[in-house]
């Protein structure tokens, strides 16, 4: 082997251990020696998913949608995308159950014998088994859809290899009709980490919120989840040292981690060992549940895009995990330009180490809009994680949904599910004027592929009904690509009427991830072998 590629597969291993998300290959020789001076940007090679339990409700019915964009330049052929139930809940009685379920794989290669497979054969050694796919993506450009009524549906791990794996995405969407945990409950499945923020959770008694931790190596993970409130950190005794056995989920009622009932709470996961996937599932007694993903990376500028039209109330949880106070800016970025909502005329300061929040009530009031922040005049550049809990309805009638702060889409961003109504597609630029290609993929039971390009001028925010396949059956997949011009921050609302409330849920578009930049040497090293 020569040295050329010993470096190379030294950097993926590096990348892959820091992000928990991909591997790439070496360039051959011919290419590393045109682009010396230039690292190799490459597609990743494999790809990791981690979709949480859905819900203990008897009443939840959940849909999955797996896909990958199309199109990824040296991507080669073959691989595999794969979902597959977590080990430890596949006992002989969830086998039996998976019979009595209504389970539905729409990928034209899975049929209803399917149910009648044993779920699991244990390995040798105990700790891995061999599990019959739950989804099966085959192809890129199509996505692959299935549904799992039941309250005791498992937690979902899986990898994609080879092409399917640049961009590789799983929308997880559940509807309850009733119950605290009522609503339209959406996630897009994370990719595992060691690090996680979550602005916007509680422990309030109204609550009963639940962080999922998701392990999917093949040895047993330890967790530490620390818990922030408006005067620091909530004294706990059990957050430290969770356990997380190999390829299993855990879920973690946060009210029972701390005595200390908090209604605005920052969840911070870390890992001491291993890696795990990380989501919040959230349930208030009144006016529903839905996930809460966790916010982008700390940074000194945050936005929050996809804040409805119709939005009746808006509440913004920020935490400063640094040594540093923030002294912070908040504004809105509607369809015509850049305020100052009322209710953040004043600057919001952010103590380190504490949760602070802003009711901004009504802040869109028909124009939806998102929510940016920047240090205020002559503050510091201090790093904060945020997220909005937003509120549709009135009364009885009221849904919530949680929206994090999100990065922009640097080349290419996805999120699957979307539906022939009911999908909303908000495009924030909060610098200057940004141009987006939006891809509506084939649907999953047929149709043909839409693009549409958009341009969000500087300060604005475009809501917009996505394009829609031609011919869809089926749901499909909104691919959004920058083009030219400054950033631009993505999210999709997907929205139902069940019963007279209006129920919704919001993913934001980070960044796929699916090309990475590999080091080039700074000779030629081909001939060393």
């Amino acid at each position: 082997m020569n040295r050329t590629t010993l470096s190379l597969i030294a950097a993926a291993t590096a990348l892959a251990a820091v992000t928990g998300f991909a591997a790439v290959s070496a360039p051959d020789a011919s290419e590393t020696t045109a682009t010396a001076k230039t690292p190799a940007r490459l597609p990743v090679e494999r790809s990791s998913l981690l979709c949480p339990a859905p819900s203990t409700s008897e009443l939840a019915e959940t849909a999955y949608t797996s896909f990958t964009p199309a199109g990824t330049e040296g991507a080669g052929t073959g691989g595999a995308a794969e979902l597959a139930p977590s080990v430890t809940l596949l006992d002989d009685t969830a086998a039996d159950d998976e019979k009595k379920t209504d389970d539905k794989a729409d990928d034209g290669t899975n049929d209803d014998k399917a149910k009648d497979d044993k779920a699991k054969e244990p390995a040798a050694d105990g700790a891995d088994a061999k599990v019959k796919p739950f989804l099966a993506l085959k192809e890129p450009g199509k996505p692959v859809s299935g549904t799992k009524n039941a309250s005791d549906a498992p937690a979902l791990v899986g990898t994609a290899t080879g092409p399917l794996a640049p961009g590789w995405t799983t929308q997880q969407t559940t509807t309850v009709t009733a119950g605290d945990a009522r609503g339209l409950l959406g996630v897009t499945c994370t990719a595992p980490d060691s690090d996680f923020w979550f602005p916007g959770a509680s422990t309030d008694k109204s609550r009963q919120d639940y962080v999922h931790l998701t392990n999917p190596d093949d040895t047993a993970a330890v967790a530490d989840v620390a818990l922030y409130g408006k005067e620091g950190t909530l004294k706990s005794d059990t957050g430290e040292g969770i356990p997380v056995p190999a390829r299993s989920s855990v879920p973690v009622l946060l009210s029972t981690l701390t005595g200390e009932a908090e209604p605005n709470v920052t969840v911070h996961v870390s890992t001491r060992t291993g890696r795990v996937g990380a989501v919040v599932n959230a349930a208030d007694e009144k006016i529903g549940g839905d996930w809460l993903a966790a916010s982008a990376d700390p940074a000194p500028r945050v936005v929050l895009p996809g804040v409805p039209a119709d939005a009746t109330s808006v509440r913004l949880v920020v935490f400063a995990p640094g040594e540093d106070d923030a002294e912070l800016k908040v504004e809105l970025a509607g369809k015509s330009g850049t305020i100052v909502p009322a209710a953040a005329a004043e600057t919001l300061n952010v103590k380190s180490g504490m949760t602070a929040s802003l009711d901004l009530e009504d802040v869109t009031k028909g124009e939806a809009g998102s929510v940016l922040l920047s240090p205020a005049e002559e503050a510091g550049e201090t790093p904060v994680v945020a997220a909005l809990r937003v509120v549709r309805g009135k009364g009885a009638d009221q849904e919530v949904a949680f929206i994090p702060a999100t990065g922009p889409v640097a080349e290419r961003a996805t999120v699957a599910d979307n539906r022939a109504k009911g999908s909303t597609l908000s495009l924030a630029a909060p610098g200057k004027t940004g141009k987006v290609k939006v891809t509506a993929s084939a649907g999953s039971g047929g149709g043909e592929q839409v693009v549409k390009t958009y341009t969000v001028k500087g300060g604005t925010t475009q809501a917009v009904a996505p394009p829609v396949p031609t011919g869809l059956k089926g749901s499909y997949a909104l691919t959004v690509e920058h083009e030219s011009g400054g950033p631009v921050h993505a999210a999709r609302t997907l929205a139902v009427t069940q019963d007279g409330v209006p129920m919704f849920t919001v993913q934001t578009l980070p960044d796929d991830r699916g090309m990475v930049s590999v080091p080039a040497t700074k000779e030629d090293l081909s001939v060393l072998k």
